[in-house]
């Protein structure tokens, strides 16, 4: 499941180099599905060089969360 979240993360961040992709409807339906996990990393300030790094640091923390929990689930 982390790993389809993942996918659409990645393709939210690839839709933003087309214009108007964001306002198609896979792009508003990636929206409404992306935009609430990615609105968390936003008080963060995670810009430099007006490059945005959000959607980076939220896959490197689901991928951790997502093996935390599996580290717990099987007893590791």
């Amino acid at each position: 499941m982390v790993s389809i979240y993942t996918t659409c993360l990645v393709l939210y961040a690839l839709i933003s180099w087309f214009p108007g992709g964001y306002q198609s409807k896979f792009g508003q339906f990636l929206t409404k599905l992306c935009d609430p996990y990615l609105r968390f990393f936003d008080r963060f300030n995670l810009s430099f060089g007006g490059v945005s790094f959000n959607i980076v640091v939220a896959i490197f923390v689901l991928q951790i969360i997502e093996r935390v929990l599996l580290r717990i689930l099987l007893g590791y």
